[in-house]
């Protein structure tokens, strides 16, 4: 399983905290995009393009699925993050 940096965490959370009008320690690992910050389905896509323009990769849709938490988010972008690097 790939880790996702401490950087790259800090540009996650400030996408976050810019997209979904959240305080910084609402973004536990736990967190839930929907019930517990909020998120509707638009803003995921928000969400979404932010990341993909932050880290110049593409997020399949299929991938997001998977994402629930902010922990979620974290291992799915290390993942991908992973695979363009191994490329």
């Amino acid at each position: 399983m790939a880790l996702l940096s401490e950087s790259d965490k800090r540009a996650v959370d400030s996408v976050l905290v810019e997209e979904l009008h959240v305080a910084q320690e609402q973004l536990t690992p736990e967190a839930r995009f929907d019930e517990d910050l909020g998120a509707d389905s638009l803003t995921l896509v928000e969400i979404a393009i932010a990341l993909e323009e932050h880290f110049n990769l593409s997020i399949p849709d299929e991938t997001w699925d998977g994402v629930k938490t902010v922990g979620d988010l974290y291992e799915m972008l290390a993942e991908l993050l992973y695979k363009t690097k191994a490329r």
